[in-house]
């Protein structure tokens, strides 16, 4: 059984660097990545065993392993793991792509088919009772700075170029 550790290496991978989709008839996850971390591809068959690991690839200069979760696995394990982790606050665009898989394979993930602008919360502008775009209600009061989590990781990956030898 995953530590709550091992599944978040998993989200962060998959906001990071994963796909979800599917191939017409179910839904998948797909994580491609170079072979340089293949120990890390062996760790997640290890640690998340229902996915199953292909490669390595040699396509022209891509070198690549492919992890990929669909079926079961992904409806009754790994679905409900990153449904609860999968956030807007997390990564609004990860989490976009996640409930637009939901959408399209909700029967295969046992969700209630809904439209997909219902599903992502995109809702069109309100109107007044005249049909014109209704007033936008007081901007909420002012909320303490927080610092961005992409400046941080600016930051971050920038102090480790420069440590870098070359």
């Amino acid at each position: 059984m995953p530590t709550d550790y091992d599944v978040g290496v998993l989200v962060g991978l998959l906001v990071g660097e994963g796909h979800f989709g599917g191939d017409g008839r179910q839904p998948q996850i797909t994580l491609r990545m170079h072979v340089r971390h293949e120990a890390l591809f062996l760790w997640l068959e290890r640690t998340f065993p229902g996915g199953k690991l292909y490669g390595p690839y040699h396509h022209g200069e891509r070198h690549y392993f492919q992890w990929m979760a669909r079926g079961p696995y992904l409806r009754d394990v790994l679905f409900p793991l990153l449904r609860e982790r999968v956030t807007p606050d997390l990564d609004a665009h990860c989490h976009r792509r996640f409930l637009e898989m939901q959408t399209r394979y909700a029967r295969s993930l046992g969700l209630p088919a809904a439209p997909l602008d219902t599903a992502i919360g995109d809702r069109p502008a309100p109107t007044s009772s005249a049909g014109e775009p209704a007033p936008r209600s007081a901007p909420p009061a002012a909320q303490p700075s927080i610092p961005d989590p992409g400046d941080q990781a600016s930051t971050l990956f920038d102090r480790l170029r420069g440590a870098r030898p070359d």
